[in-house]
């Protein structure tokens, strides 16, 4: 494992991060369960707790904060009671709703997992999932551009959940822009639009999704995953390819030099959230221009942190650093 020093993880507070994307509400119904409804074949749930938290991309914002640094959170929203519970949420966590954009057409996006303790038994989810409007996609795009005209942004992240946010126009116009400005991006793709990021900097698919969308067999030796690195760097002309393998950990390259870093997973709780974590850290090594090796190592450790954990929750600072930093 490389070593670095407490400075490097310092540097961290000093980075501007825009993330544009597709935020909702993960919602958590806990209870325990005694006996069998009568009216069905199905466990009756006595709930004892209703705990709502930021998800999709805004779980990428808290991850982000939770390593220093500002976040300027970019998405479009309902105009509902889950809209107004969503802001609640940012500005309990400290986050400027600025980026944030209401819409009467669609609802907030809430993800309601029914727990019996730590057993998830059901999940609902309420959402829309159709593209932004023409007038939406430039309301977003010019907010983007007046946060980037405000701030010195470090990075910019695209996270995606096919929930219609990131439409093609969003995401040329923010590459654009980028591109314009001398900011690196980065994005964690869904199956709609993954080629849709032309000219992106890090590219970091799952192995799933990159399956999905090559066309041909991908196994998780280095000689395959190079050859579908390649594939996605003639496709998009991206700097690095990132592709998280679950459980064998994940695969970086940049087209020149390339390397599988096992799982740092101790003690598998739940998986939910370790790819927003990732991305989290591998945005913010971009930002510092850390080396891919460092990039790769900070990610993986802070995707098997919160694989640790139950529910979706953002990687742990000082607990990462603990990992890396030798006390002395």
């Amino acid at each position: 494992m490389t070593l670095v020093s407490k400075e490097m993880f310092d540097r961290f507070n000093d980075l501007k991060v825009m993330i544009v994307g597709d935020v909702m509400i993960d919602r958590y119904l806990t209870g325990h369960v005694d006996r069998i409804s009568p009216e069905a074949p199905v466990p009756i749930v006595l709930q004892h707790s209703r705990d709502n938290r930021l998800g999709g991309a805004a779980n990428v914002g808290l991850n982000v904060s939770a390593m220093g640094a500002k976040v300027f959170l970019c998405s479009v929203i309902g105009a509902d009671e889950n809209a107004d519970i969503f802001s609640e949420l940012l500005a309990n966590r400290h986050l400027t709703s600025e980026g944030i954009l209401k819409s009467t057409a669609r609802r907030t996006t809430v993800k309601t997992r029914v727990m019996a303790g730590s057993q998830q038994l059901l999940r609902v989810d309420q959402e829309d999932s159709f593209d932004l409007s023409d007038q939406e996609e430039e309301m977003l795009l010019e907010r983007i551009e007046a946060i980037l005209k405000a701030e010195k942004i470090d990075v910019i992240i695209f996270q995606d959940y096919n929930k219609g946010v990131l439409t093609s126009g969003v995401i040329e116009g923010v590459i654009n822009k980028s591109k314009q400005l001398a900011i690196p991006t980065a994005v964690d793709p869904k199956f709609k639009n993954f080629w849709a990021y032309n000219g992106v900097t890090m590219f970091k698919p799952n192995l799933r999704e990159i399956r999905d969308q090559c066309g041909f067999e991908i196994d998780t030796t280095i000689e395959s995953l190079d050859h579908a690195s390649a594939y996605v760097k003639k496709q998009l002309n991206n700097q690095i390819s990132l592709i998280t393998l679950s459980e064998k950990g994940l695969y970086i390259s940049n087209g020149q030099k390339s390397q599988i870093i096992p799982t740092k997973v101790r003690g598998l709780v739940d998986v939910c959230g370790a790819g927003d974590s990732v991305i989290s850290l591998a945005a913010l090594g971009l930002a510092l221009g850390l080396d891919m090796e460092l990039i790769a190592d900070l990610s993986n450790h802070a995707g098997g942190q919160v694989c640790e954990k139950n529910g979706v929750v953002p990687v742990d600072k000082d607990q990462l650093l603990a990992a890396f930093v030798s006390v002395k």
